[in-house]
Protein backbone atom coordinates (compact mmCIF):
# COMPACT_ATOMS: atom_id res chain seq x y z
CA UNK A 1 0.00 0.00 0.00
CA UNK A 2 2.76 2.42 0.79
CA UNK A 3 5.48 1.86 -1.69
CA UNK A 4 2.00 2.05 -4.24
CA UNK A 5 1.43 5.40 -2.35
CA UNK A 6 5.07 6.38 -3.39
CA UNK A 7 4.61 5.14 -6.75
CA UNK A 8 1.78 7.71 -7.36
CA UNK A 9 3.20 10.31 -5.52
CA UNK A 10 6.63 10.98 -7.45
CA UNK A 11 4.83 9.21 -11.31
CA UNK A 12 7.30 6.67 -11.17
CA UNK A 13 7.53 3.62 -12.98
CA UNK A 14 8.53 0.71 -11.49
CA UNK A 15 11.86 -0.74 -12.42
CA UNK A 16 11.36 -4.48 -11.43
CA UNK A 17 14.60 -5.00 -10.02
CA UNK A 18 16.01 -8.37 -9.57
CA UNK A 19 18.20 -8.47 -6.39
CA UNK A 20 19.98 -11.24 -4.33
CA UNK A 21 18.35 -10.47 -1.14
CA UNK A 22 19.58 -14.12 0.25
CA UNK A 23 23.15 -12.74 -0.13
CA UNK A 24 22.75 -9.43 1.18
CA UNK A 25 20.35 -10.88 4.31
CA UNK A 26 23.23 -13.64 4.63
CA UNK A 27 25.62 -10.83 5.07
CA UNK A 28 23.79 -9.44 7.33
CA UNK A 29 22.75 -12.63 9.79
CA UNK A 30 19.21 -10.55 9.96
CA UNK A 31 16.36 -10.17 7.56
CA UNK A 32 15.42 -7.11 6.18
CA UNK A 33 12.02 -5.53 6.58
CA UNK A 34 9.77 -6.72 3.25
CA UNK A 35 8.66 -3.29 1.90
CA UNK A 36 11.94 -1.83 2.08
CA UNK A 37 13.06 -4.64 -0.25
CA UNK A 38 9.90 -4.12 -2.17
CA UNK A 39 10.87 -0.44 -2.55
CA UNK A 40 14.33 -0.57 -3.57
CA UNK A 41 13.43 -3.42 -6.15
CA UNK A 42 10.67 -1.09 -7.78
CA UNK A 43 13.07 2.56 -7.63
CA UNK A 44 16.76 1.29 -6.88
CA UNK A 45 18.89 3.88 -5.14
CA UNK A 46 18.19 7.44 -5.56
CA UNK A 47 17.25 10.89 -4.03
CA UNK A 48 13.30 11.57 -3.89
CA UNK A 49 12.49 15.12 -4.06
CA UNK A 50 15.47 16.37 -4.73
CA UNK A 51 16.24 15.96 -0.94
CA UNK A 52 15.86 12.65 0.39
CA UNK A 53 18.93 9.77 -0.37
CA UNK A 54 17.77 7.03 -0.82
CA UNK A 55 20.20 3.62 0.00
CA UNK A 56 19.96 -0.07 -1.25
CA UNK A 57 22.13 -3.31 -1.76
CA UNK A 58 24.39 -2.04 -4.61
CA UNK A 59 24.74 0.71 -7.01
CA UNK A 60 27.09 3.47 -6.61
CA UNK A 61 28.97 3.57 -3.06
CA UNK A 62 26.73 6.71 -2.31
CA UNK A 63 24.00 4.92 -2.81
CA UNK A 64 24.79 1.71 -1.30
CA UNK A 65 23.74 0.91 2.13
CA UNK A 66 26.09 -2.31 2.91
CA UNK A 67 29.02 -0.22 1.34
CA UNK A 68 27.94 2.32 3.77
CA UNK A 69 27.11 -0.04 6.65
CA UNK A 70 30.49 -1.75 6.20
CA UNK A 71 32.65 1.27 6.46
CA UNK A 72 30.76 2.22 9.78
CA UNK A 73 31.28 -1.04 11.14
CA UNK A 74 35.22 -0.77 10.57
CA UNK A 75 35.65 2.26 12.05
CA UNK A 76 33.55 1.65 14.80
CA UNK A 77 31.06 4.67 14.40
CA UNK A 78 28.81 3.72 17.86
CA UNK A 79 27.20 7.03 19.40
CA UNK A 80 26.00 6.70 22.87
CA UNK A 81 22.60 5.44 22.10
CA UNK A 82 23.07 2.79 19.28
CA UNK A 83 25.91 1.22 18.33
CA UNK A 84 26.26 0.45 14.71
CA UNK A 85 24.76 -2.84 13.67
CA UNK A 86 27.05 -6.45 13.79
CA UNK A 87 25.67 -9.37 12.65
CA UNK A 88 23.94 -11.44 14.53
CA UNK A 89 23.58 -8.60 17.38
CA UNK A 90 21.14 -5.16 17.79
CA UNK A 91 22.37 -2.21 15.92
CA UNK A 92 21.59 0.47 13.82
CA UNK A 93 21.81 0.53 9.64
CA UNK A 94 21.32 3.33 7.96
CA UNK A 95 18.80 3.63 4.48
CA UNK A 96 18.75 6.64 4.02
CA UNK A 97 19.74 10.58 4.71
CA UNK A 98 18.18 13.68 4.10
CA UNK A 99 20.10 16.43 2.21
CA UNK A 100 19.78 18.50 6.08
CA UNK A 101 22.02 15.72 8.13
CA UNK A 102 19.11 13.66 8.89
CA UNK A 103 19.84 10.29 9.16
CA UNK A 104 16.99 7.08 8.42
CA UNK A 105 17.98 3.65 9.63
CA UNK A 106 16.70 1.03 11.16
CA UNK A 107 17.08 -0.61 14.62
CA UNK A 108 17.74 -4.52 13.82
CA UNK A 109 18.29 -7.13 16.46
CA UNK A 110 19.16 -10.76 14.78
CA UNK A 111 17.59 -12.25 17.98
CA UNK A 112 14.25 -10.65 17.28
CA UNK A 113 14.23 -10.92 13.15
CA UNK A 114 11.48 -8.99 11.77
CA UNK A 115 10.61 -6.21 14.36
CA UNK A 116 11.95 -3.08 12.54
CA UNK A 117 11.60 0.27 14.07
CA UNK A 118 12.84 3.25 12.04
CA UNK A 119 14.86 5.13 13.85
CA UNK A 120 15.55 8.87 12.65
CA UNK A 121 18.91 11.31 13.61
CA UNK A 122 18.29 14.78 13.09
CA UNK A 123 21.53 17.38 13.36
CA UNK A 124 21.21 17.61 17.18
CA UNK A 125 22.09 14.24 16.88
CA UNK A 126 19.34 12.77 18.97
CA UNK A 127 17.56 9.40 17.66
CA UNK A 128 13.51 9.50 17.27
CA UNK A 129 11.34 6.03 16.75
CA UNK A 130 8.98 5.84 14.66
CA UNK A 131 6.86 2.27 14.95
CA UNK A 132 5.68 2.25 11.23
CA UNK A 133 7.02 0.65 8.13
CA UNK A 134 10.37 2.14 5.92
CA UNK A 135 7.68 3.07 3.07
CA UNK A 136 5.17 4.77 5.16
CA UNK A 137 7.88 6.56 6.94
CA UNK A 138 8.96 7.81 3.72
CA UNK A 139 5.97 8.34 2.34
CA UNK A 140 5.16 10.75 5.25
CA UNK A 141 8.11 12.50 4.89
CA UNK A 142 7.61 13.31 1.45
CA UNK A 143 4.08 13.99 1.44
CA UNK A 144 2.97 14.74 5.17
CA UNK A 145 2.73 18.32 5.65
CA UNK A 146 2.21 18.08 9.42
CA UNK A 147 5.29 14.94 10.06
CA UNK A 148 7.37 17.27 12.14
CA UNK A 149 9.97 17.73 12.09
CA UNK A 150 11.46 15.38 9.60
CA UNK A 151 8.64 15.88 6.52
CA UNK A 152 9.72 18.12 3.82
CA UNK A 153 5.71 18.34 2.00
CA UNK A 154 5.97 21.73 3.51
CA UNK A 155 9.11 22.96 1.78
CA UNK A 156 6.86 23.37 -1.43
CA UNK A 157 9.20 20.36 -3.24
CA UNK A 158 8.34 18.86 -6.37
CA UNK A 159 7.65 14.99 -5.25
CA UNK A 160 9.86 13.24 -7.87
CA UNK A 161 12.45 10.79 -8.02
CA UNK A 162 15.73 10.48 -9.31
CA UNK A 163 17.87 7.54 -10.06
CA UNK A 164 21.38 6.92 -8.42
CA UNK A 165 24.16 7.90 -11.22
CA UNK A 166 27.49 6.47 -10.93
CA UNK A 167 29.89 9.08 -9.32
CA UNK A 168 32.86 9.71 -12.37
CA UNK A 169 35.35 7.53 -11.45
CA UNK A 170 33.57 4.43 -9.57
Amino acid sequence: MWVQRLIELTSWEPLRLSVDWESVEGELQAPLPADYKLLFETFGGGVFSESVYFFGPSGPPAFDFLTQWRASLSAGGDDDAYPVYSPGEKGVIVWAAAEWADEYAWLVDARNPGAYSVLVRGDVGEWRTYDMSTAEFLYRVLADEDFKPFGIAQCDLDPTFEPGRPVHGS
